[in-house]
């Protein structure tokens, strides 16, 4: 069966933090016995800030931004499923557009939205929105996250499914190593600086540092280098995916903040969570619907809702505290989310015709608080 993809990009993860999900479904669905072609622009210097590894498991094509489309699309339409993610960055209403017209009688065209509260919230926002005019074009909408809430604004839109796919963690590529010096610190966060996190980025990590100025803070991502910092944050720029299990096997805690739109919605649990999950590390992280549908709260990962929680835990749990922890975050990791499971979920969904048009029909209900994998399935 093969698949062609328009994405962001999969060899880059520089300004693109969907790459680790990318890598991690299509790896799986290509063990599955999946043909896969990635198209991706070449834009926003990904090009130049490629990410080793192997990728061998798709066929990628770097386009120039102003190419013409009509060749792509024309090769995308003898596929089996044709994916439209969001956010490729280039031309994406364009592409929007012209996707559906992708489909012939022995295939389907889905659209699978990366960061479903902040589309949802656009579309919210901009009555003229274009996409409003095109959900309903597709056979289904597969998201990375959002839960009952972005389910049920999708099939208002028009979407005649909704299934959500988590993010996940590929234990391949996210593992524990030795920590190293260079990289020790008592807290680390990394994320780019985007105007939807950067006040929850003050409040929990900036602030927390000021409430502990013995300790150490590290800070990545791209976008902090003009930002005023409290003297124990050291920011260093980005940090390419080869360097998060590193980063997390040296810091004693390291912590992840959502973006407003997500923490809102919730049920978005970002990459992030799995990586340092991966890696076998502590992990305190903000508040937001829907957590404990992944992780326990109080025994695999710890739930902070401010600088004063993130400062007493830094300074209260024990080296043993925080191993104990981290192995019972891993272990469930490994237990129940991992890539290779969710691309079980997706074939399954293919192979079963279920992201077909004529198969598809509106299917959460209210009574769920959040649609799974088996939920969603079994109501369409």
């Amino acid at each position: 069966m093969k698949i062609f993809v328009f994405g962001s990009s999969i060899v880059s993860s520089y300004w693109n933090g969907a790459a680790t999900y990318y890598r991690g479904i299509y790896k799986e669905l290509h063990r599955l016995g999946y043909q896969i072609t990635f198209a991706e622009p070449d834009a926003y210097e990904r090009q130049q800030h490629l990410d080793p590894g192997d990728y061998s498991y798709v066929r990628s094509i770097v386009y120039p931004p102003g190419a013409e489309l009509q060749p792509l699309l024309e090769q995308a339409a003898q596929s089996d499923l044709i994916v439209k993610h969001s956010g490729v960055g280039v031309r994406d209403e364009e592409l929007e557009a012209l996707v559906p017209g992708c489909r012939r009688a022995h295939n389907a065209v889905v659209f699978w939205d990366v960061d479903a509260p902040a589309t949802l919230a656009r579309m919210a926002k901009d009555p003229s929105d274009p996409f409003r005019k095109v959900v309903a074009k597709y056979d289904a909408i597969l998201t990375y996250g959002g839960g009952l809430p972005v389910v049920q604004e999708y099939q208002i839109h028009g979407a005649p499914a909704c299934i959500p796919v988590y993010n996940a963690l590929d234990p391949e590529t996210h593992f524990p190593v030795p920590p190293q010096s260079e990289w020790q610190c008592d807290l680390a966060f990394v994320g780019n600086r985007l105007p939807d996190r950067e006040r929850r980025v003050e409040e929990l990590f900036l602030h927390a540092a000021t409430l502990v100025p013995e300790m150490e803070f590290l800070l990545g991502g791209e976008g902090w280098g003009d930002k005023s910092l409290p003297p124990n944050v050291r920011c260093i720029g980005h940090v390419p995916s080869g360097l998060h299990n590193v980063i997390n096997c040296s810091a004693r805690m390291v912590l992840n903040i959502n973006r407003d739109s997500m923490a809102a919605v919730g049920f978005s649990p970002p990459t992030r969570v799995f990586e340092a999950a991966g890696s076998g590390a502590c992990l305190l992280c903000d508040a937001w619907p829907g957590i404990e549908h992944f992780f326990q709260p109080g025994k695999e990962l710890l739930v902070v809702r401010s600088a004063q929680k993130i400062a007493s835990v830094l300074r209260t749990y024990t080296a043993a505290d925080a191993r104990r922890m981290a192995n019972e975050f891993r272990l469930r990791a490994l237990r129940e989310h991992t890539y290779r499971q969710r691309a079980f979920e997706v074939d399954q969904l293919l192979r079963e015709g279920l992201l077909r048009r004529p198969a598809a029909k509106s299917s959460i209900g209210s009574q769920h608080s959040d649609p799974s994998f088996e939920e969603a399935k079994a109501l369409l």
